[in-house]
């Protein structure tokens, strides 16, 4: 949005800003923030950044914990939620020094070291990235862990369950039976469109919005692709967005994976393509699905790392309640197209040279987009430089519904990590992909498996209810 202080400072002006808000990724993918008044932005605050504690982002050990966030002017845009003219900006994470020197962990410098590893290699000099984003809105959500009590509530106006209620309508959403629903049984129009609008004045272009699958209040917004870092921020900006929009309207929304026991779960598909000197390089006339070699052999290479991808597309062990056989979330490691049952789907109907590309579709929204977004480019790098090619590797393509295949059939197709800890031990043993060029280090692959490990025993060791269905009485 800006690109010097000068310019900064006219907008503010001009527009009354009586405050700048600060954001900051953590290592798990939550942004904090950290306000100052408009005044207070100087040339200083640029070159010398604003100190913060990193051990509570996740990064660092608490003796060597001092960071300092350095705003990215460019990334600037208007807070929409605060009662004074806030003016945003997402800051990127530096060490402290005589000269700040940018910290290897932090999120938004792996996304750039990845771009600029790609245009290293001659490949490619952009890859277009396009989320899709699916999510819940619930009208109440309770839960609890204790010693004596443990479960969730959750309701929702449209659900089902509700159609037995005195002020209810007769116009419920049956049980995976929200797909493009109309009002009055889409209730949530009106909140998605304001969310769009809300987005599209903050530079996140909008290619349509839409109810989904689940019946209780499942919505999708999906958005025009762009440049990979950029795409990662504003992932950001939509969770923020959605979050927030709803909470005005006295909802919740959620992007956890699967909220709710038999409906659809929360998707976050990735559409990709790259470019060089502005031309695709996915389109060849003549090939599969009018896809080219290279395209191939990055959907190859996707594919070939695809379990321990996982760890950072999947990071939550909620994330393997959504990857079961049966559902339109994919299990099977292969690529087909037009099959939503396949990890990787070509659309077919994206016909053109510039918007030939493909979707990975297992990952979802409890990622951290940065580390994501650039894991799966360099996945798919390591497929196009070691000439991957995915068919002669077994990948398919399988161009049916893979749940139609005979139990023998699907046995020979390879499948996703069916827990997160199955992931993390495939992140373990093939991550040499990821260290190409610096990108990621051995050190905060160590920090991401440790952290999270961490998360998988917490809720391991938790009674589970349906655990005294089971054995209460044994």
């Amino acid at each position: 949005m800006f690109k010097s202080l000068a310019q900064v400072e006219k907008y503010c002006t001009e527009n009354q800003v009586k405050m700048i808000d600060f954001k900051m990724i953590d290592l798990f993918g939550r942004w904090h923030h950290l306000t100052i008044p408009v005044g207070r932005l100087t040339e200083d605050t640029l070159r010398s950044g604003i100190g913060f504690d990193g051990s509570n982002y996740g990064f660092a050990p608490v003796e060597k914990s001092d960071m300092v966030f350095i705003p990215d002017l460019s990334s600037a845009f208007m807070e929409p939620f605060m009662q004074l003219p806030t003016l945003s900006m997402i800051g990127d994470v530096y060490v402290v020094g005589d000269t700040p020197q940018r910290f290897d962990q932090d999120p938004r410098a792996v996304a750039h070291k990845a771009e600029e590893y790609m245009k290293s290699t001659g490949i490619a000099d952009l890859m277009k990235t396009g989320p899709e984003f699916e999510f819940y809105i619930f009208d109440r959500v309770s839960y609890e862990i204790s010693p004596n009590s443990c479960g969730f509530k959750i309701d929702s106006k449209e659900a089902d369950w509700n159609s037995n209620q005195e002020n209810n309508l007769g116009y419920t959403m049956p049980i995976h039976g929200g797909y493009h629903a109309i009002p009055p049984h889409d209730t949530l129009h009106d909140l998605r469109s304001e969310m769009c609008l809300l987005l599209e004045e903050r530079g996140v272009a909008i290619k349509y919005h839409h109810h989904e699958v689940g019946g209780p209040g499942q919505l999708e917004i999906e958005v025009v692709s762009g440049p990979m870092l950029e795409m990662a921020d504003k992932t950001m900006i939509v969770k923020h967005i959605v979050r927030n929009a709803a909470s005005v309207k006295g909802k919740s929304a959620t992007f956890m994976p699967k909220p709710l026991f038999g409906e659809a779960g929360n998707g976050m598909h990735v559409h990709m393509h790259l470019f060089k000197n502005g031309e695709p390089i996915f389109y060849d006339k003549k090939g599969y699905s009018g896809l080219s070699k290279d395209a191939l052999f990055f959907i190859g290479g996707l594919l070939e790392h695809a379990s321990s991808l996982c760890a950072l597309t999947n990071p939550s062990s909620n994330s393997y309640k959504r990857l079961v056989p049966g559902y339109e979330a994919p299990v099977n490691i292969c690529f087909a197209t037009g099959n939503r049952s396949a990890v990787i789907r070509v659309p077919d109907y994206a016909k053109a040279p510039k918007s030939k590309r493909f979707e990975l579709r297992n990952a979802d929204a409890t990622c951290n987009p940065y580390y994501a977004y650039a894991a799966i480019l360099m996945a798919g790098l390591d497929g196009i430089k070691k000439k991957i090619d995915p068919t002669d590797a077994g990948f398919g393509p399988y161009d049916i519904n893979l749940y139609h295949l005979s139990k023998d059939e699907q046995e020979k197709i390879k499948s996703l990590p069916k827990t997160f800890n199955e992931a993390l031990d495939a992140l373990e043993k093939d991550q040499q992909y990821l260290l190409k060029g610096g990108v990621f280090t051995s050190h905060l692959l160590d920090v991401w498996i440790e952290k999270k490990r961490e998360e998988i025993d917490e809720v391991c060791q938790v009674p589970h209810p349906a655990e005294f269905g089971l054995y209460y009485d044994l």
